[in-house]
């Protein structure tokens, strides 16, 4: 027996595939299956349980990710998913909401992690990691564009986040937002830390001179009504804090979810939920005990335009 056991396990040998042998996706596949090297065996499997995940046509697909990455390119996967009818729910945080809604109006540009950030500061431009932000192109684009959808909406009227949300994606009218190309295919954003950036910010500062009445439980309403309704669910999770903790918080009242993929850089040995793998989520029910789920341990904007393209192959 256990020489059958030794067999099984030393079934596959690590090969030493050549870049000649990538002429095409299905051939970038094989090349990292080949090559086996760490977290290339990560991203392998993780490629398989999403495109396993995009197939499943009972499968309700979250896609959680911090608001971070709306202020880079990456916003155009997200795009994608949305418009090629990869994902039903978005859950995230309110700097997705305020990039969201400076980019489409207004300008980011390229920097550096190295600049003297006084120097920044002086010339009024803000750093988010290597990337520049002119002040006027941020906080006051913002507050003017949250102002216009507020004074539109009936003020007698109570509103959950996510419809203010919607709201937005009209004002905004513009295929350059991803909360634009959600909301005409009717996919639903949750921000459940909303006040924790300009959007919220705007609204209370709104809220001191007119009336507002807004109930973010309308919003868990919603959520609980998709679990509760799903057959199966998967997400995939880029980043951690509260947009991973809330998909799979909601899911753990399905018993789990049945697909997961974390993206993320985040260590799990401070005991962080942001660093936590899946395998922890299956103690507190938030991930199925049999689900097929992966941790890619890297930044989501080398790593997941790679998983994307991989997975989208084997569709």
């Amino acid at each position: 027996m256990k020489e059958d056991e030794r067999a099984r396990i030393l079934e596959h040998k690590i090969k030493d595939p050549t870049l000649k042998d990538v002429r095409n996706l299905n051939d970038l596949l094989r090349f990292y299956e080949q090559v086996w090297g760490f977290s290339a065996a990560d991203l392998v499997k993780a490629s398989r349980i999403i495109a396993k995940m995009f197939k499943d046509k009972e499968c309700v697909k979250f896609l959680s990710f911090t608001g971070n990455l709306v202020s880079t390119g990456f916003r155009g996967l997200i795009k994608d998913m949305i418009n090629e009818g990869l994902v039903d729910v978005i859950i995230t945080t309110c700097g997705s909401i305020d990039h969201d809604i400076a980019r489409t109006t207004k300008d980011y540009f390229r920097g550096t992690f190295e600049v003297d950030d006084v120097y920044l500061e002086e010339l009024q431009i803000h750093r988010l990691g290597n990337i520049f932000i002119p002040l006027e192109n941020y906080g006051p684009v913002i507050e003017k564009v949250v102002y216009n959808v507020l004074s539109k909406i009936d003020r007698e009227k109570c509103y959950g986040v996510r419809e203010i949300i919607d709201f937005i994606g009209d004002e905004l009218g513009n295929d350059d937002s991803f909360i634009f190309c959600a909301r005409k295919r009717n996919i639903p954003i949750y921000v459940p830390g909303f006040l924790d950036g300009a959007f919220g910010t705007a609204m209370f500062t709104y809220s001191t001179t007119h009336k507002l009445l807004i109930d973010p439980f309308k919003d868990q309403k919603e959520l609980a009504d998709i679990v509760f309704k799903a057959k199966k669910s998967g997400a995939i999770i880029i980043g951690g804090g509260i947009s991973k903790h809330h998909t799979i918080w909601w899911n753990q009242f399905k018993e789990g979810l049945d697909y997961a993929v974390y993206i993320s850089t985040a260590q799990e040995f401070d005991g962080s939920l942001s660093g936590a793998r899946p395998r922890e989520a299956i103690t507190w029910g938030k991930i199925k005990p049999k689900a097929e789920s992966c941790f890619v341990n890297g930044d989501a904007t080398i790593t997941f335009p790679i998983l994307l393209i991989m997975a989208k192959s084997l569709i």
